[in-house]
């Protein structure tokens, strides 16, 4: 199954839009030289707001990756959502990674909490704890509990998330947005085995991250 959206994230339109504006104005104005830093920043604002489209992988019993990034932190500890012993596996996302957050699994929405927090760099380990963030419960249909965070980052100002409490999703399924920088979280079953290790590079629904107990 392939999930396509508009190549420039919708979550962008307006920050492209001025930047293509002011650059055009100080193009045409001064020339070139003085517009050239407005032109590069275009080109990192399309960059920052691209939206692949990806082809979903038919899988069965699996967590898919749910951002881009780079793997920061896999371990065991009380998930502190559902109140429960959890393995934990976090991605970090910079400047230059596809800033989409896809659903890690099939299932229902069962709740979403949202808590303002700090702006700490979101690869410390006390930014999941003390930042912004958002975190959503999705229940499968075999009754297994996975909940993705969202976590605001040094500069990330915004956290977008589309999904209710009572909503299906889809593996795979483009449910938020974060933007300029950060992490996401991911509080999985304590007995699911983790296919991914520390440092390792993942791309949003398209790789496997861990496996769901059978």
């Amino acid at each position: 199954m392939t999930t396509s959206y508009p190549f420039l994230a919708r979550e962008g339109w307006v920050h492209t839009a001025i930047a293509l504006i002011a650059a055009g104005i100080v193009h045409a104005l001064a020339g070139w030289p003085w517009a050239l830093p407005l032109w590069i920043f275009v080109l990192f604002t399309v960059q920052f707001f691209r939206d692949p489209p990806r082809r979903v992988p038919a899988l069965n019993r699996v967590v898919l990756c749910p951002a881009d990034g780079r793997v920061i932190a896999i371990d065991n500890l009380m998930d502190p959502y559902l109140k429960r012993p959890a393995k934990r596996v976090s991605i970090f996302m910079n400047a230059f990674n596809v800033h989409s957050n896809r659903a890690p699994v099939e299932g229902k929405v069962m709740e979403r909490w949202y808590f303002p927090g700090s702006f700490l760099n979101a690869s410390l380990d006390k930014a999941a704890r003390e930042n912004e963030r958002n975190a959503v419960w999705i229940r499968t249909d075999e009754g297994d509990d996975v909940v993705a965070v969202q976590v605001a980052g040094l500069i990330a100002r915004r956290i977008l998330c589309y999904v209710q409490p009572g909503e299906r999703v889809a593996m795979g399924q483009r449910y938020g947005f974060i933007r300029f920088g950060s992490r996401v979280d991911l509080f999985l079953p304590p007995a699911c085995r983790v296919t991914v290790s520390l440092g390792d590079k993942v791309k949003g629904a398209l790789d496997s991250i861990a496996e769901l107990p059978r």
